[in-house]
């Protein structure tokens, strides 16, 4: 009769450890590598100045390209006046202040956009212009 020496030994054990182990070093390089890459997006001037245009032709009304740039009582004000401009709209009034908050997104879009890119950090960022 064969006597088992390796009792209470699992062989698979080590291999599946080694997955694991591999697994998480790949989990956390992918991670860094997905917080440098989100870094430099958001932190780069370039980039601000085309989601703030992007955003501000879009989305305008809602000011979500003022809170991009850093303008948070801009952003207010528009989002604030769109909300008014939608409770009031069955007035006719509301549709004035709509119209309003549209435009200047899209004025605002359009600006960001064709300015150079020294022009526009140096305006936006550096010298904190929030309107227009």
């Amino acid at each position: 009769m064969e006597e088992n020496t390796n009792e209470g030994y699992d062989s698979t054990k080590k291999k599946t450890d080694s997955t694991a182990e591999n697994f998480e070093k790949e989990a956390k390089s992918t991670t860094n590598e997905f917080k440098e890459g989100w870094n430099q997006a958001t932190n780069s001037g370039d980039n601000k100045k085309l989601m703030a245009g992007i955003l501000a032709i879009v989305l305008g009304s809602l000011g979500i390209h003022k809170f991009i740039l850093g303008y948070n009582k801009e952003g207010i004000i528009l989002l604030v006046a769109t909300l008014i401009g939608y409770a009031t709209s069955c007035l006719g009034v509301g549709v004035f202040i709509l119209m309003a908050t549209g435009i200047v997104g899209l004025i605002e879009g359009i600006i960001y956009l064709t300015k150079s890119d020294e022009e526009f950090y140096n305006t936006y960022q550096v010298g904190q212009k929030p309107w227009f």
